[in-house]
């Protein structure tokens, strides 16, 4: 079982930032993939933005040039760095991660989702 728990989420005015935090936690042999997704209401989630163990990074377009993702491998921890926000932003985020559980010849993959923090964006 892995878990992951995110952070940072808050209240900002347009043009703010603000820096989302997730940790995954557990039996963790390794994350493949790590993302955060967002769902403002009435919406369906969306990929914002997402990174794998060779550093490769993806974003949304409508984040491209505002938004950075990182990740601590050594702590298993990933970022989101949201630069010149915008009340569009507003959105509950969530973290997500893909990789494999357990130890030696007992792997297990595992797909996990943060419980989300909410991002508001206010004009």
């Amino acid at each position: 079982q892995v878990q992951l728990v995110e952070s940072g989420g808050g209240l900002v005015q347009a043009g703010g930032s603000l820096r989302l935090s997730c940790a995954a936690s557990g039996s963790i042999f390794n994350i493949n993939f790590m993302g955060w997704y967002r769902q403002a209401p009435g919406k369906q989630r969306e990929l914002v933005a997402a990174i794998t163990s060779g550093g490769s990074t993806n974003y949304a377009d409508s984040v491209k040039g505002r938004f950075t993702i990182t990740r601590d491998s050594a702590k298993n921890r990933m970022y989101l760095q949201m630069n010149s926000l915008k009340p569009e932003d507003t959105a509950v985020y969530y973290c997500s991660a893909r990789g494999h559980s357990g130890s030696g010849y007992s792997l297990t993959p595992f797909n996990s989702w943060g419980q989300g923090t909410q991002v508001t964006v206010s004009s």
